[in-house]
């Protein structure tokens, strides 16, 4: 096992902990705050070394899903601590997505035209998949910046949902990704599922709750706009 391996797996180790950790406890508070910044560093460390580690295989798609990885992650960090306004970093992330859009959908086309179907053991589904979700992903970053940025309810809200699609992202590379280190009777099994969707349970109340409800307008936000 390579120092870089053995890195990536114990990043990925503390980022799948620390996420679960961050969205079990109260919104805004100490742990909150202490788990989250566990979750930050260990994330972008897991994306960056897994994305390095994708290309040595070689595994282009992995690779790209890692880089997006790290972007969630500096964007939802980003969000939580720039209270208003742009920087110059959130002017021109659009740039990441959009530009692994564009990577992708090649790999899919590629994928689409080999005479297996495949490109680096991967259909073109998948490949289109990521695509349009990234393509997605640039639009809302573009948009944002057209607006000068985002406040209130919907500055949490997208901080909430990218820390959230990260530690979904980080699920699926271990329980989806690297399946031969489960047991033989979870290699294969939809269970395997589970902990790729879970982040997204707590996600989607959550943004009820701050789009929908007064919750952000009480003593959590303020302690919201603390989050690291």
């Amino acid at each position: 096992m390579t120092l870089f391996l053995i890195i990536h797996v114990v990043a990925g180790s503390l980022g799948l902990i620390s996420g679960a950790a961050a969205l079990s406890v109260r919104k805004g508070e100490s742990l909150h705050r202490a788990f989250g910044t566990v979750f930050f560093l260990s994330m972008l460390v897991m994306a960056a070394t897994g994305a390095y580690l994708a290309l040595l295989q070689p595994h282009k798609g992995t690779a790209v899903v890692g880089v997006l990885t790290f972007y969630f992650v500096a964007t939802a960090w980003a969000t939580a601590r720039r209270k208003q306004g742009l920087g110059t970093f959130e002017k021109v992330a659009f740039l990441i997505p959009a530009t692994a859009a564009v990577t992708l959908f090649i790999l899919a086309l590629l994928a689409a035209s080999s005479a297996t179907g495949t490109f680096e053991d991967v259909p073109s589904a998948p490949y289109l998949g990521f695509a349009a979700f990234a393509a997605f992903v640039a639009v809302l970053d573009l948009n944002l910046v057209l607006r000068g940025g985002v406040s209130g309810p919907h500055r949490i809200a997208r901080h909430l949902w990218r820390m959230c699609f990260a530690l979904s992202f980080a699920a699926a590379n271990f329980f989806l990704g690297q399946q031969q280190v489960l047991p033989s009777f979870l290699q294969g099994s939809p269970l395997l599922f589970a902990p790729v969707l879970a982040p997204l349970a707590p996600m989607i109340y959550w943004l009820w709750r701050v789009r929908f409800t007064n919750w952000w307008r009480d003593d959590a936000l303020s302690l919201a706009q603390r989050d690291p």
